[in-house]
């Protein structure tokens, strides 16, 4: 048996730009769009409910197999696969690899890879570089959360963390924030802050842009503060720090105290059933320093008894209505974001349709009879 003729289309990183990938306006559209597919529950996403973040492969602190790698900060491989209805109906899987060493040797801290397959037959329709399209959605993210939980007249933004994650929720925040005045920019690695500062300033030339020494000059004063650190890092925010209606977006960890974050803070997530996915795939605790994510730190306190999930909001609920995104002008919001495959679903079938309208890419072939059994 003769199975028809099977092409895809292969987009390297610079086929990615010309096809749009940092169109940051456009992606934070899509994402919007995937939140209202979360709210309906036209999803699929791996796991034994199917809302799993990714499948994760970590390795042991020593190894007894010779060339076998050895545990250290990010270093582990994850698959991400995910369906994903509405307007795009397709298939899609992020494959990374993650290594903090890789930059001293110049490397991105992750590589990644993104394949997308048709809904019906499985067969592949493009597969791409990745870290630019994983870059930009996940800075869309925090661009939702400006565009319909901060306030309208937030000035002040204090960004923690200014490497690719940053740099990505930086554009996204000030594309949503669009009466910003002043950005302050913390980095423990300075020159970082330095290059992500020069380039805020070519694209908003009228912000003020500061520098500031400490996790604690990022956010006070400010109405907008993302968090976007990597590593080892878990910046401590004070509650003495938070401004009256403050809106924290994270891509990333961060410390906070219970008692005052639970009682008196709204706290909205991306998808809550990702979260409690974990429950059947990890242990606790479960926010740990290879998967530290606040939601993660949200089951943790949930665990201890600290609080329970009725609490908890989903933004796609605020954005089909729901739910409304602040009960008072104060209301202070935590927006944590765990990252998800439905994310780089949406933004790979994106660029891809703008690349076969553009003729952006190569055509490989993958058989023109594959011979099966029948």
């Amino acid at each position: 048996m003769k199975t028809p003729k099977v092409d895809f289309l292969y987009l390297n990183e610079k086929d990615m730009i010309e096809a749009g990938v940092l169109d940051m306006h456009e992606c934070i559209n899509e994402m919007t769009e995937v939140f209202k597919l979360l709210s309906a529950g036209d999803y699929v996403m791996g796991g034994k409910y199917g809302n799993s973040h990714g499948i994760v492969v970590t390795f042991p602190d020593e190894p007894i197999h010779e060339g076998m790698p050895k545990n250290g900060p990010d270093r582990r491989f994850c698959a991400m696969p995910a369906y994903l209805g509405g307007k795009y109906k397709v298939a899609g899987c992020k494959w990374y690899g993650s290594n903090i060493e890789n930059i001293g040797k110049e490397l991105p801290r992750s590589i990644l890879m993104m394949t997308l397959n048709d809904a019906d037959t499985g067969a592949p329709m493009a597969y791409m570089s990745a870290n630019l399209l994983s870059a930009w959605r996940t800075g869309a993210i925090p661009g939702v959360g400006v565009k319909y939980l901060a306030k309208p007249d937030s000035k002040v933004i204090g960004l923690l963390g200014a490497g690719a994650i940053g740099t990505s929720t930086a554009e996204a925040i000030l594309d949503s924030a669009t009466n910003a005045e002043k950005v302050k920019i913390y980095d423990v690695y300075r020159p970082t802050a330095e290059t992500l500062k020069e380039r805020i300033i070519k694209e908003y030339p009228n912000l003020e842009v500061e520098i500031v020494d400490s996790t604690e000059s990022a956010v006070r004063d400010s109405d907008i503060v993302n968090l976007a650190t990597s590593g080892v890092a878990n910046p401590r925010i004070e509650k003495e720090w938070m401004k009256p209606g403050l809106l924290i977006t994270a891509s990333s960890s961060g410390s906070f105290d219970p008692g005052h974050t639970i009682n008196n803070v709204r706290l909205i997530v991306d998808n809550w059933k990702m979260y409690e996915e974990v429950l059947n795939e990890d242990e606790y605790p479960y926010n740990n320093l290879a998967m530290g994510v606040l939601g993660r730190q949200f089951l943790d306190w949930i665990h201890e008894g600290k609080m329970t999930d009725e609490i908890i909001i989903n933004i796609g609920d605020v954005i089909n209505g729901k739910i409304p995104a602040r009960e008072s002008e104060d209301d202070v919001i935590i927006f944590a974001l765990g990252g998800q495959p439905v994310y780089d679903v949406a933004w790979a079938y994106r660029v891809y349709q703008n690349a076969l309208e553009k003729g952006i890419g190569t055509k490989l072939n993958l058989w023109e009879r594959a011979y099966q059994a029948r």
